[in-house]
C-alpha cells in the first residue's frame, strides 16, 4: 500500500492586503478576509495547501453591524471549567473593550477546523487606528514584496 504525503508549505510568495473596515459589515468583512487567508482567490489553491497571503485590517473600531439590535442581544458566552463558570458579554461591551476581539472572533470561527487554521489566523494583523496599519503595510511594500490595496467603497 502507498502512503500519501501531502506537503502544507507554500513555496511562493505571499501579498500583502490592506483593507479598511470603515463602511462594511461584520460578516461580509470576516468572509472576505477569510477568502484572502485560505488563498482562495488563487489559481493554485488547494484545501491542504497554506497558500494564503498577509492580510491587514485597520479602523476596526468602526466595523458595522447588519441591525442595531444586535449590539445588545448578541452575547459572547465564556465558560471557565467551573460550576457556575458561565459568563458572558454582549457585542458592545466586546466593542467598548477591545474591537478587534469582535473581528477575531467572526474570522476565526469562519476558519475551517483543521491543522492549518492557526497558520492561516496568525497571518490576520488587527488595528484599531488607520495609521498603524498603513506603516506596516509601507514598510512591507518597501522590503519588495507584493501588495494589494483594496479599500472598502
Amino acid at each position: 500500500m502507498l502512503s500519501k504525503t501531502t506537503e502544507y508549505q507554500f513555496d511562493g510568495q505571499r501579498k500583502w492586503h490592506l483593507i479598511d473596515a470603515k463602511t462594511e459589515s461584520l460578516g461580509r468583512l470576516a468572509s472576505r478576509i477569510v477568502l484572502l487567508l485560505q488563498g482562495k482567490n488563487k489559481a493554485i489553491f488547494a484545501p491542504q495547501l497554506d497558500c494564503g497571503d498577509f492580510v491587514i485590517v485597520i479602523n476596526t473600531q468602526f466595523v458595522k453591524i447588519s441591525h442595531p439590535a444586535k449590539w445588545d442581544k448578541k452575547v459572547y458566552h465564556f465558560y471557565s471549567g467551573y460550576p457556575g463558570g458561565l459568563t458572558g458579554k454582549t457585542l458592545r461591551e466586546l466593542a467598548n473593550q477591545d474591537p478587534n476581539e469582535i473581528i477575531k472572533k467572526a474570522i476565526y470561527n469562519m476558519l475551517p477546523k483543521n491543522k492549518l487554521r492557526t497558520l492561516r489566523f496568525n497571518r490576520l494583523k488587527l488595528f484599531v487606528d488607520s495609521q498603524e496599519g498603513k506603516e506596516l503595510y509601507a514598510s512591507m511594500k518597501k522590503k519588495g514584496q507584493k501588495s494589494s490595496e483594496s479599500q472598502t467603497k
